[in-house]
């Protein structure tokens, strides 16, 4: 009697192991491919290549108060050569952009950046010019009055760039999104995140300007304010460091512009630019 309850007890204690045992094994393991981003930090330094739309620049002053129809411009890129453009010294001087930001959600953050675009105008181009010019000096070949008149300028009636720079200063909200999240990987190492932005700041240009024969104007001076909207790609490694590649478009609204020594004397114009960008950057948390 003994000897069988002995049996019946082994036999229902190697049953219930059985049966703890299957059990663990069929359990599914849930992993958490939530990113963490909130709290973190991020800095990025990098270069861009620019296009501006067509713009009417409206000149004012003493003497002359007339506008240039659909003036032409383009960027002006420093050729690639690696003593410029990653030496601390002159780093500066291509068409860069640079941003510090805060993640205050962990797909949500804020952030502060300048984009140090140029803009030049074409030297040489066809124009249509409305309004007036009644210099001091009366044998000046460019006095009169024109409407609508077409006009073929060059850099003896105007030279006009903001080239030290175009600088958009500017607050951006950015939406960041890891794809890991979605496929469910573990992006420890590498992870692939999408972001799109929306931003606004204001013009910080050193605008370059020889008009007609008065002396040239060559100082920086807010001169108006832009808004803008960019969607990127962003490629984060071991966590830390990341390469990101935006294109980014806006619009920009330059109310005074100073174009000359004298305080009378300013222009504006507004147009629509487009941005390609690279950058490098490294994104940390001080407190965990």
């Amino acid at each position: 009697m003994y000897k069988a309850l002995l049996v019946c007890i082994l036999i229902a204690i190697g049953s219930s192991g059985y049966s703890q045992e299957k059990q663990i094994e069929t359990t599914p393991i849930e992993i958490n491919f939530k990113t963490q981003n909130k709290g973190k930090f991020y800095l990025y330094w990098g270069w861009n290549k620019a296009q501006y739309s067509y713009s009417d620049i409206q000149f004012k002053g003493d003497d002359y108060n007339f506008t240039l129809y659909d003036v032409a411009a383009q960027d002006r890129q420093t050729t690639w050569d690696p003593g410029v453009y990653l030496n601390p010294g002159t780093m500066t001087i291509p068409q860069t952009v640079a941003r510090i930001g805060y993640y205050f959600h962990d797909n949500w953050n804020l952030s502060l950046g300048v984009d140090h675009m140029k803009y030049v105008m074409v030297g040489t181009q066809a124009v249509t010019i409305d309004g007036y010019i009644d210099l001091q000096d009366p044998l000046s070949q460019f006095n009169g009055v024109y409407d609508n008149t077409p006009l073929m300028i060059d850099e003896d009636f105007l030279q006009f760039e903001h080239t030290d720079g175009l600088n958009f200063i500017n607050i951006e909200v950015s939406r960041v999104d890891n794809l890991g999240d979605f496929f469910k990987w573990d992006s420890k190492k590498i992870q692939l995140n999408i972001l799109e932005a929306f931003g606004g700041g204001i013009l910080y240009p050193k605008t370059n300007t020889t008009l007609l024969t008065k002396e040239r104007y060559d100082a920086y001076h807010v001169s108006g304010f832009g808004i803008s909207f960019k969607g990127g790609v962003n490629l984060t490694i071991f966590d830390n460091f990341f390469i990101q590649g935006e294109i980014k478009t806006g619009y920009i609204n330059m109310s005074d512009i100073r174009t000359t020594t004298s305080s009378a004397d300013s222009a504006s114009q507004e147009f629509f630019f487009f941005q390609r960008n690279i950058s490098f950057g490294y994104i940390f948390q001080l407190v965990k």
